[in-house]
């Protein structure tokens, strides 16, 4: 499979395809093609895309490499499985697939046994990885049958680190199973349609090595990892017998003896290594000048290089016919493609990218506009969207580039909606993302000041493609988030926000022409026609007729703007708390936000009122207090909401979505409203997504956040307290007796301390060892056990696994969380 455009490599391979990416100075797909002719296989068909005539210059009909090569080069993207079809004409017998932008040392023949040996249609060549996120996730019985697998998870759904390496061994009956001319992959389609017909299907779990080269560091990393003997490969270059270090010299290659080399260094044929040059753990290209007193470190290079001296490179990728003057500094991460000049005393800052044909002049600095810290290594979205310290993480520059990203995503003449809280941060972030948007053809509608809410019910409601919240963080002073929205007003989906990443890091979107950029423009009425919908979604006369009398605090957010002419038509009686906007109350320590719960239920109390709603800033969260001036925490609140639902639903059977996390209670009060629970992921999105089924009558989050389906899809304060306030009405009951309607919950909660690397080897082995019908696989594991339950979730940001336990009583669940947080304890010590 040599298709690929290798995007992720980009600028390297702006005018080289992937396959063709150098390791150790030789292609990348020629070390794949060794290795099949190691396994005995001779005959080899390469499918071909992008930049088709360098493989096949290269390659010709493989005479040269032992092998015998033909060539199809693919009319149209049909995915992985269809490309394959489109190709069914050469696959009579038993064939092996493999990507050409892997690199392995795997034994394909013991596969290849293993497979005959079961009598496999398919059969999928297994790893273990540190971090499985990427790749797609594969679950085997003792057998090697495969039972479960999922492609690119979220922390949450990473039930094994055992991952799918994109190398199959098939039958060509397993060819049928495709549809021809169709957009159709391996993992998303056959597999599961082999796994639904009940054909054999197995993986095998492969010894050695494997890494596939996704990006630039990785790609760095490969390079290493042969001059350190962590794979097996054939390296062209005469290793040389030295003491203390592994030296590799090519054909007519001259070292200076006063050459200072340490670790391991690989050197092309024809280059010439000067006086006093310093080579540390480094792959030099073919036809390569070295001059005095230059020093590599950590480095690639490609061909026909030039290093003058006292020049000095560290960690960094050069491609070919690359010049790098006099006493020039290129710090680690940089990355210069092909034919690029850096001038004499000029520096390349850590991270920076030269597209090819590019000159920087003497002295001069080549600078990101983007400052990055070390916690944006991991990926650039979050729990929140995109969160960084504001002008120092999240600039105007990097938010520029980040709706620039989106835009490019979408595609120009796309429709974004965008939107801000109060605070001046937030303006100027906001500003800069529509100026990036603009820039790439892409048309903006700037809501300006609106809760999130209520931009999120305008990306839904109208034409536009996404939306863009940002906020001052409500949980750092110094933070800012970027929030993504997708058409159907929710949290944008994984594979979108890993799309937008990879267009960020890479910064290759198409600008737009002068007459093509986006056009910018201001709706009007956009909160009245919320404010409408929202009356016509309430019963108001059945909320007149209970005259209520409650406390509202609105945080000082914008929801103040939104709310009371909502609330004027209920015919309550209102006391309105905290309501105009101040930017310096957007963020509230846990300290802060429970003084002002505690002064909401002191004057709740005081005057008698039916009820006290708090709202969170954004207007997403409501905390509520009960008749008695009692702050009801989360999980009751969640249970208030579920009972009040079942008892005024219409339906026969309502339906509540609430997370894996959630206490029994749930399934317990809707039995006796003859109702229906659905668990769904813990994050955000997994519950909107919940949320889209419209047979949902209820989804909640357990943290204060409701969505009630029939009117959105996401977590809205004002719909919740309107409806709340409605059920009551319907109800003629109080909370505080309702409230004892509601069973104690005994769920507890810890976390333990788990490096990223480890997670996937936890989750395997929690799932290795409890019975598979004793487990629900929906987020995390969750274990149910004689009317107990642990749930072991791994969390998505930090280096920790999340444990909740519940039984019959406290003490109980507290005995079951000490117990898995031993087990995981033990695990992350001894792995």
């Amino acid at each position: 499979m040599a298709g690929g455009f290798g995007t992720r490599l980009r600028p390297v391979t702006c005018t080289i395809p992937k396959p063709m990416v150098p390791v150790v100075n030789k292609p990348l797909m020629e070390h794949i093609v060794e290795r099949l002719r190691e396994a005995g296989i001779k005959d080899i068909l390469s499918i071909l895309y992008f930049q088709a005539d360098k493989i096949i210059d290269y390659f010709g009909d493989g005479s040269k490499f032992g092998v015998n090569m033909e060539y199809v080069t693919a009319l149209a993207d049909y995915g992985t499985a269809g490309s394959v079809k489109a190709a069914e004409s050469f696959l009579n017998e038993r064939f092996v697939i493999i990507s050409g932008d892997v690199l392995t040392d795997f034994k394909i023949w013991e596969a290849i046994n293993f497979h005959e040996k079961k009598g496999s249609l398919a059969t999928i060549m297994l790893t273990r990885v540190e971090n499985p996120l990427s790749f797609g996730i594969v679950i085997t019985d003792e057998n090697g049958k495969i039972v479960r697998f999922l492609e690119k998870p979220s922390w949450g759904q990473v039930f094994s680190d055992t991952i799918n390496t994109g190398i199959y061994i098939l039958e060509p009956d397993a060819l049928d199973l495709i549809p021809p001319e169709t957009e159709f992959d391996f993992s998303k389609n056959l597999f599961p349609k082999i796994l639904e017909k009940k054909l054999p299907l197995y993986g095998y779990i492969a010894k050695g090595y494997w890494k596939d080269v996704g990006d630039l560091n990785e790609y760095r990393n490969v390079n290493m990892d042969v001059l350190f003997g962590k794979v097996k490969v054939n390296i062209s270059e005469e290793k040389k017998n030295t003491i203390g270090y592994d030296l590799w010299v090519g054909e007519n290659s001259v070292i200076d003896e006063e050459t200072d080399i340490s670790g391991g260094v690989l050197i092309g044929r024809n280059c010439q290594i000067k006086k006093g040059v310093v080579l540390k753990d480094c792959v030099i290209g073919d036809d390569s000048i070295v001059d005095e007193g230059a020093t590599i470190k950590n480095s690639v290079f490609w061909n026909s290089c030039k290093i003058e001296s006292g020049a000095n490179v560290k960690k960094a990728l050069i491609g070919k016919n690359v010049s790098i003057k006099k006493h020039a500094f290129v710090e680690e991460e940089a990355i210069i493609s092909d034919d690029c000049i850096v001038g004499e005393g000029a520096t390349i800052r850590a991270g920076i990218k030269m597209w090819p044909s590019k000159t920087v002049e003497d002295g001069a600095v080549l600078s990101s506009s983007l400052i990055w810290g070390e916690k944006w290594n991991r990926a650039l979205f979050g729990a929140e969207g995109i969160s960084g310290i504001a002008n120092v993480e999240i600039t105007p520059e990097f938010a520029a580039k980040v709706g620039a990203s989106l835009g490019a995503m979408i595609g120009k003449g796309s429709v974004v909606a965008t939107s801000r809280d109060s605070h001046k941060v937030s303006r100027m972030v906001n500003r800069a993302l529509i100026s990036g948007l603009l820039s790439v053809g892409v048309n903006v509608n700037d809501l300006r000041v609106t809760p999130e809410c209520v931009a999120r019910y305008q990306v839904s409601e109208g034409s536009r493609t996404a939306g863009i919240h940002t906020r001052k963080s409500p949980f750092s002073h110094n933070s800012v988030d970027i929030k993504f929205i997708d058409s159907n007003g929710m949290d944008m989906p994984n594979g979108k926000q890993k799309s937008i990443e990879r267009l960020f890091f890479r910064e290759d979107f198409p600008r737009a022409n002068i007459e093509d950029t986006g056009r910018l423009t201001f709706p009007y009425r956009v909160i009245e026609y919320y404010q409408d919908a929202l009356l016509n979604f309430i019963d108001v006369d059945t909320i007149k007729n209970a005259q209520f009398k409650f406390t509202l605090d609105y945080s000082y957010g914008p929801a103040t703007n939104v709310f009371p002419n909502i609330l004027s038509d209920f015919g309550c009686e209102v006391i309105s708390l905290n309501t105009y906007l101040d930017e310096k109350k957007l963020t509230k320590s846990y300290e802060e936000f429970r003084n002002e719960f505690i002064q909401l239920s002191d004057i709740s109390r005081s005057l008698k009122a039916n009820l006290g709603i708090m709202f969170d800033v954004g207007a997403e969260k409501i905390y509520i207090v009960d008749d008695q001036g009692n702050m009801l925490p989360d999980d009751v609140s969640q249970s208030l909401m579920a009972l009040l639902l079942l008892a005024t639903s219409k339906k026969k059977s309502p339906k509540i979505a609430v997370p894996v996390s959630s206490s029994s209670n749930i399934e317990k009060i809707a039995a006796k409203f003859g109702g229906n629970v659905i668990r769904t992921k813990a994050s955000p999105r997994g519950i909107m997504e919940t949320a889209l089924n419209k047979d949902i009558d209820l989804a909640c989050d357990g943290m204060g956040g409701f969505i009630f389906p029939e009117f959105n899809r996401f977590f809205d304060s004002m719909v919740a307290s309107a409806k709340l306030i409605e059920m009551l009405a319907k109800m003629k009951k109080n909370i505080s007796s309702l409230c004892f309607e509601i069973p104690p919950s005994n769920v507890v909660f810890t976390q333990v301390p788990c490096p990223f690397e480890l997670k996937g080897t936890i989750m395997r082995k929690l799932v290795e060892n409890n019975n598979e019908n004793e487990m629900e696989l929906i987020d995390g594991v969750r274990i149910k056990r004689d009317g107990e339950w642990v749930l072991l979730l791994p969390d998505p940001d930090r280096s920790y696994f999340l444990i909740y336990a519940e039984a019959d009583s406290k003490n109980r669940s507290h005995e079951l969380l000490a117990e898995y947080k031993k087990r995981v304890t033990e695990w992350v010590e001894k792995a």
